[in-house]
C-alpha cells in the first residue's frame, strides 16, 4: 500500500518534494542531493522527462528511490508515448514497488534538448487517468482483462492561480472524476490567491487531497523569470523586492517559502516543494516550520 496514501488518510500534513533523475545512468548525485531530505519528507515526486529533457526514465528512477528508503512518486507524462506504452510502463512500475503515480500531460517537446523530436499525446492526462482507472478495475483501454490488478495511489496537477480559473476547476472536475485522489498545485506565492481557489473546489474536498506547491526562490531574475513565463503563477513585487535587497539571498528565499506554507497549512493537505536542484533549501524551510 501507498505510504504516501496511508499519511493523508490519516489526516497527517504531508510534505513531498521533487527530483529530476540523471542526463545519464549515474544516481549518486541525486541521492547525495536528497540526502538532506531523507526522513523529514514523506515522499519525493520523480519527474518524466522534465521541461521534454531527455533523461533517466521515471520509473527507473523511481525504483532507485524505493529502494534507498525514499517513498517515490512517479511522474507519468502522455508527451512521448502512447496508450500501449503508457499502460505498460504503469504496470511495470507496479511490478516494481511503486504505488504513486502523478500523471501529466507534458511540456511539447520544442521546448526541450530534442526538438526535432514528434509529439505523441495519444492521450492527455485526464485520459491516462482513465486508463489507470480501468486498469483499477481489471482490464485494459481496450476492455482486455488483466491478470492482476494494480493497486495505484494516483494523483494529477492543478494550477490554483490559472486566468481564467473556471476552465482549470472544470479540468479537475474531470481529473477527479477519472480517479485522481490527489493534486499537488503549480507554485503558490500568494497566499490570497491560493485561499480564493481552495474556496472555488469545496465541493471536491471530501473526495481529494491537495498539496499546496512551493518554489524557493534562487533570486529575484528567476522570480522575474517565472512571473513573465509560468501562466498562473503571480509572484508579487514585495517578493522579488525582498530577494533583489536581499544580504543572504538563500536566508530570505527559505524565509519567504516558510512564510507561504505555514499561511496555507490550515487550508491544504500538505506542501509540495519543487526546489530545482536545491533540496538543501526544502530542508532548511522544514526545519524552519517544523512540520
Amino acid at each position: 500500500m501507498s505510504k504516501l496514501k496511508k499519511a493523508l488518510e490519516a489526516g497527517k500534513f504531508v510534505v513531498t518534494t521533487e527530483i529530476g533523475p540523471p542526463k545519464g545512468v549515474s544516481v549518486e548525485g541525486i541521492l547525495g542531493e536528497l540526502e538532506c531530505v531523507k526522513g523529514k519528507v514523506d515522499a519525493v515526486n520523480v519527474t518524466d522527462q522534465q521541461s521534454a529533457v531527455m533523461r533517466l526514465g521515471s520509473v527507473a528512477t523511481s525504483k532507485v528511490l524505493n529502494d534507498n528508503g525514499y517513498e517515490a512518486i512517479c511522474q507519468v507524462t502522455c508527451r512521448d508515448r502512447n496508450r500501449i506504452a503508457l499502460q505498460s510502463d504503469i504496470l511495470s512500475a507496479y511490478l516494481l514497488g511503486i504505488r504513486n503515480i502523478l500523471t501529466m500531460t507534458g511540456d511539447h517537446p520544442l521546448l526541450g534538448d530534442h526538438p526535432q523530436a514528434k509529439a505523441v499525446y495519444d492521450l492527455d492526462s485526464i485520459g491516462l487517468l482513465h486508463a489507470v482507472k480501468e486498469m483499477s478495475l481489471g482490464q485494459d483501454l481496450s476492455g482486455n482483462k488483466l491478470d492482476t490488478v494494480p493497486d495505484l495511489f494516483v494523483g494529477s496537477v492543478v494550477n490554483p492561480g490559472a486566468e481564467p480559473l473556471e476552465p482549470e476547476i472544470i479540468k479537475m472536475e474531470k481529473k477527479v472524476n477519472e480517479g485522481a485522489i490527489f493534486f499537488q498545485t503549480q507554485a503558490i506565492f500568494d497566499p490570497v490567491i491560493f485561499e480564493t481557489f481552495m474556496k472555488e473546489i469545496k465541493h471536491l474536498r471530501k473526495r481529494v487531497k491537495i498539496l499546496g506547491g512551493i518554489v524557493p526562490l534562487r533570486s529575484a531574475k528567476m522570480a522575474r523569470y517565472m512571473n513573465a513565463n509560468i501562466p498562473g503563477v503571480v509572484i508579487p513585487d514585495a517578493i522579488i523586492e525582498k530577494m533583489e535587497n536581499s544580504k543572504d539571498v538563500e536566508k530570505t528565499a527559505v524565509d519567504i517559502a516558510a512564510d507561504i506554507a505555514v499561511s496555507i497549512k490550515d487550508i491544504c493537505d500538505g506542501v509540495h516543494f519543487m526546489p530545482i536542484k536545491a533540496n538543501h533549501l526544502v530542508a532548511k524551510i522544514i526545519d524552519k516550520i517544523g512540520f
